[in-house]
């Protein structure tokens, strides 16, 4: 059965910034602590094809695959797909935002298949999906809401 994650946090910080520094591609390896590098391909319009590259694992690998993402900033939400899928049959991603009393709500839903040759199965990564994303969605927004209040923000207000 295909996996499925749901994540969210609410980030204490002005929306136009959770927006900025969660689609600041380049800038990933500073804001996400999983990504080694991150090599932008190519930005067509809203599209942005671009080259992630993890830290080595506990066994010494380096993951890396190539995806697109497209933002939608009139609806706040951002899909994105891996185009080099590496042991995912697919790999598709919505991030959403939405403006929220204590500042900015930020929703990633993931819907994923692992290959038959995987290492590993759609049960097993759901779990690492969900306990990944947890520990990376508190790690930027805690970076956020520094940038915010090094930049005199108040949360829930807009640049």
């Amino acid at each position: 059965m295909p996996g499925h994650t749901q994540n969210e946090i609410t980030v204490a910080a002005p929306l136009d910034l959770v927006w900025d520094m969660t689609n600041d591609v380049a800038n990933w390896p500073n804001l996400f602590t999983e990504y080694a590098s991150a090599e932008i391909l190519s930005v067509e319009g809203n599209r942005t094809t671009f080259r992630l590259t993890m830290h080595p694992d506990d066994n010494g690998k380096v993951w890396s695959w190539v995806s697109e993402r497209e933002t939608d900033r009139a609806g706040l939400t951002v899909r994105a797909r891996r185009v080099e899928t590496g042991p995912f049959a697919h790999m598709n991603i919505l991030w959403t935002y939405e403006q929220v009393p204590q500042g900015v709500r930020m929703v990633w839903t993931q819907d994923f298949a692992m290959k038959p040759d995987a290492p590993v199965d759609d049960d097993w990564m759901t779990d690492n999906i969900n306990r990944n994303s947890k520990v990376q969605m508190a790690l930027i927004r805690d970076r956020i809401e520094k940038a915010a209040a090094e930049r005199g923000h108040t949360p829930g207000l807009t640049d």
